[in-house]
């Protein structure tokens, strides 16, 4: 519910603004995840902590614990939650896919990444996907094919934050997204706050008042 479209202001005359690093992709063989997982790094080129994050002209939308970039000629899309009454996802719509930040609570430590997509590649395996993990510009990357739907996931530790990132969208636009999905991330804003909380616990969203008041609006009419 509620799609908030930012249009294109020039059109892109190349594909160089998102084009992908390269990624050394290799079949999951279980094993491979622990040693690409043990390169991870944090990025100093983004995503920031907003202790760290710089002032640019970047247009994003602010959800309180995450600042997401929204690129031209791309779309906001609210998932509301109806049982909790809250918001339940923010997708940013592509040209070349459905890019989903989310931001959780994380040790000091770091290394919630490794943890998590060691699980989230088992899940996937288990449901029945082909799944593909290759070192990015983070450390690990999973890509997957689910049916018709190419997935691609990329986590970042921060200080006592973890982004993950994902992008689905049809396989006929795979070669182009991953690097779609590493410009959104790398632009993202993480404002954890202070307050105390359990690893993995996801960080609170929260609409801007004319999105939100949007949404009331049109749940009022139906």
């Amino acid at each position: 519910m509620g799609i908030f479209g930012r249009k294109r202001r020039t059109e892109e005359k190349s594909t160089g603004r998102h084009a992908a690093p390269e990624v050394d992709e290799t079949e999951d063989d279980g094993d491979a995840a622990e040693d690409i997982a043990a390169e991870l790094s944090n990025a100093p080129d983004g995503p920031f902590d907003i202790a760290d994050a710089r002032e640019d002209d970047v247009p994003r939308i602010d959800l309180g614990s995450v600042k997401v970039p929204v690129p031209d000629g791309s779309q906001v899309q609210v998932e509301m939650d109806p049982q909790a009454g809250g918001v339940r996802a923010v997708h940013v719509v592509t040209e070349h896919g459905q890019v989903t930040v989310s931001a959780y609570a994380a040790p000091k430590s770091g290394g919630l990444w490794r943890e998590v997509s060691n699980e989230l590649t088992e899940q996937l395996r288990a449901d029945g996907a082909k799944v593909n993990i290759g070192v990015g510009e983070w450390g690990m990357e999973i890509s997957a094919i689910v049916g018709d739907v190419a997935l691609r996931f990329v986590g970042v530790d921060g200080p006592r934050w973890m982004l993950r990132g994902v992008i689905a969208g049809p396989q006929s636009l795979a070669p182009m997204a991953p690097g779609v999905l590493r410009e959104i991330v790398k632009g993202t804003i993480v404002d954890r706050g202070d307050a105390p909380m359990p690893v993995r616990t996801p960080l609170t969203i929260t609409l801007p008042d004319a999105v939100a008041e949007h949404i009331a609006a049109q749940q009022a009419q139906q």
